[in-house]
C-alpha cells in the first residue's frame, strides 16, 4: 500500500495549518483558561471547507477523502486539541450519521447549514450511568400518532449547549437488545429540549461538554432517521469511523508535543551543549518518532479501508487505541523534556499533556477498543 501524501492531502493540509496558526494559536490559552467555545471560529472553519470535509459538493461540503479529513484534524489538533475534538465530533458524528443514514430529504435539509459551518451539530449517545453500557441507556422515544415524545438526559455530549441541531439516540425497545434504540434529528429550541449542566474539565476546555435535557420533547416522525430500532446499529458503524478522526487528533496531539520537545531540545543547554545531545533526551525523542510513525501508518491503513467500503472495525479500533495511549505518552515525555518549565503555561507541553488524556476515553475507551480488537480477532 502506497501511504506517500498526493498533492491534494498536502494542499488541505496546509490550508488547515495556515488557518491554525493563524485564527486558533493566538487565543488556544484564553480560550483554555476561560473555558469559552469560540463559535465564531467554526464558523470561519465552515468557510474553508473544514466542517463539512466529508460531505459531497451537492451537499454543500467539500467532498473529500478520509486521508485529507484525517489531515485536517492532525494539523488543527498539533495547535490546540480542544479545537481539533469539536471539529472531529461535528464532523463524525453528527454530521456523518445524518451523511451514512439520514433519508435524501434530510440530507438536502441539513447536511448544507452542517457542512457549512452554518450551524454546529451534536451527537447523543452516552448517559450518566450507560457510558460503555449505551445498549441499556434510559432515554426513551414512545410513538404518539405521527410525533415522538422523547425524555431523558445524555451527558458528556460535545456542543451539548451551543449545537443548532442534534442527533439524539434513544431507546425505542426493550434494555440492551440489538434493536432496542432509534436515532433522531431535534432541533435547538424545540420544546421540552435544553441543555443541562456544563462540564468542568482537565484537558480539551475550549471544545464545550454538556448534559441535553429532554423534558417530554415531541419530535416529527419525520425526523426519526432510519427505521425504527437501528439507532445503535447505526451509532457503531458512526463510533467506527469517529475511531478514525479521534486517532487523528490522537496523533495531532502527540506530533504538537513531539515537535515541541525537539526545537526545545535542541535550543535548551546544560553542560555547555544542547539537551538533545545527550543520550537520555534522544533515547526520548528516538521512542517518540518511532509511536508517531506506527499510529500513523495504522490510520492511514485504517483509511484506506474506509475509502475501499471494506471491514475496518478492527482497525479502527487498534488506530485509535493505539493512537490514544502514545497520544498520553508523548506527551508525558514531552514535560519531562520541558523539565520544570513544562510545568508552566508559558510553553504549550503542559497543555498537550491535559488534552492527551481525554482521547483514551472518548468514542470508546481504551479498553472498549481492546474488546472490540480482541472479538475481531477471536472470531
Amino acid at each position: 500500500m502506497d501511504f506517500s501524501k498526493n498533492e491534494l492531502t498536502l494542499q488541505v493540509a496546509q490550508s488547515a495549518r495556515d488557518f491554525a496558526l493563524q485564527y486558533i494559536k493566538p487565543h488556544l490559552m484564553e480560550w483554555d483558561e476561560s473555558q469559552e467555545f469560540p463559535v465564531q471560529i467554526f464558523k470561519e472553519m465552515g468557510k474553508l471547507g473544514l466542517m463539512g470535509v466529508l460531505v459531497p459538493e451537492a451537499y454543500g461540503g467539500t467532498g473529500l477523502s478520509y486521508f485529507e479529513y484525517s489531515a485536517v484534524i492532525q494539523e488543527i489538533a498539533k495547535v490546540c486539541g480542544g479545537i481539533g475534538l469539536s471539529l472531529a465530533a461535528h464532523n463524525s458524528l453528527c454530521t456523518g450519521h445524518i451523511l451514512a443514514f439520514g433519508n435524501e430529504e434530510q440530507k438536502q435539509k441539513y447536511l448544507p447549514m452542517l457542512a457549512t459551518g452554518q450551524w454546529i451539530g451534536a451527537w447523543g449517545l452516552t448517559e450518566a450511568n450507560t457510558g460503555s453500557d449505551a445498549g441499556n441507556m434510559k432515554t426513551t422515544a414512545i410513538k404518539e400518532g405521527n410525533n415522538w415524545r422523547i425524555n431523558g438526559t445524555k451527558n458528556f455530549i460535545t456542543h451539548g449547549k451551543s449545537g443548532d441541531v442534534a442527533v439524539v439516540i434513544c431507546r425505542t425497545g426493550e434494555p440492551r437488545t440489538k434493536d432496542n434504540s432509534t436515532a433522531f434529528i431535534v432541533h435547538r429550541g424545540a420544546a421540552g429540549f435544553t441543555a443541562g449542566k456544563k462540564e468542568n474539565k482537565l484537558g480539551m476546555r475550549a471544545s464545550e461538554t454538556a448534559e441535553m435535557i429532554f423534558d417530554d420533547c415531541i419530535v416529527p416522525d419525520e425526523q426519526r432517521i432510519g427505521e425504527v430500532g437501528e439507532g445503535f446499529k447505526q451509532s457503531m458503524k458512526v463510533l467506527d469511523g469517529g475511531r478514525i478522526s479521534i486517532a487523528a487528533l490522537s496523533l495531532g496531539i502527540a506530533k504538537g508535543a513531539y515537535e515541541a520537545a525537539v526545537q526545545y531540545a535542541k535550543e535548551r543547554h546544560q553542560f555547555d551543549k544542547p539537551i538533545a545531545d545527550f543520550q537520555g533526551i534522544a533515547f526520548k525523542l528516538a521512542d517518540m518518532a518511532t509511536k508517531i510513525e506506527c499510529a500513523e501508518l495504522l490510520i492511514n491503513e485504517t483509511c484506506d479501508l474506509k475509502i475501499k467500503h471494506l471491514p475496518m472495525t478492527k482497525q479502527a479500533a487498534m488506530a485509535k487505541y493505539y493512537a490514544s495511549e502514545i497520544a498520553v505518552e508523548i506527551s508525558t515525555d514531552a514535560v519531562q523534556i520541558f523539565g520544570g518549565y513544562g510545568y508552566t503555561k508559558d510553553f504549550p507541553v503542559e497543555k498537550f499533556y491535559r488534552d492527551s488524556k481525554l482521547c483514551t476515553i472518548g468514542e470508546g475507551t481504551s479498553e472498549i477498543q481492546k474488546l472490540v480488537i480482541g472479538r475481531e480477532i477471536l472470531k
